[in-house]
């Protein structure tokens, strides 16, 4: 095979909020988990059944991390995409630990926030915070332009 991919896309929960931190050469990141859960009817019981994966994020964009660190919080609904890493450290006991994580970086990631002002489970966006593109094109129309 010429080429690989590695690529992960998930839609799930913030279960905790974003923690920003700075790495040792300054660069801020963030972390936070997401839940993702699969729903089934149990062909036995007739009983609904739900399976939770919990995925570790941690973003690298330092714009990413300022937009979730302003607007996502635990509950929040995201789209996130970002490449599958595994990373080896140490524990304070000197045991080697492995840990996989999504991350985003500057242009392998993408994080979208899903829900609204009114979703409950996800952080409220107020509309005249964030202008929409539509709002500030609506400023820029001259009225007397015949057409």
């Amino acid at each position: 095979m010429a080429g690989s991919l590695n690529k992960v896309m998930l839609i799930g929960n913030l279960g905790n909020d974003p923690e920003v931190r700075s790495t040792q050469d300054g660069r801020s990141l963030c972390t936070f988990s997401v839940a993702t859960t699969e729903s089934w009817k149990d062909k036995n019981s007739g009983e609904r059944r739900d399976k939770t994966e919990w995925h570790r994020v941690v973003i690298f964009n330092e714009g990413l991390v300022r937009i979730t660190e302003q607007y996502l919080k635990k509950g929040s609904k995201v789209y996130l995409e970002g490449q599958l890493q595994t990373r080896k450290w140490e524990d304070k006991d000197g045991i080697e630990k492995y840990t996989t994580e999504v991350v985003l970086q500057n242009f392998n990631g993408n994080l979208t926030m899903l829900g609204g002002r009114n979703d409950n489970s996800s952080s409220d966006f107020a509309s005249d915070s964030i202008p929409s593109e539509s709002t500030s094109l609506s400023t820029d129309v001259d009225d007397d332009i015949p057409f």
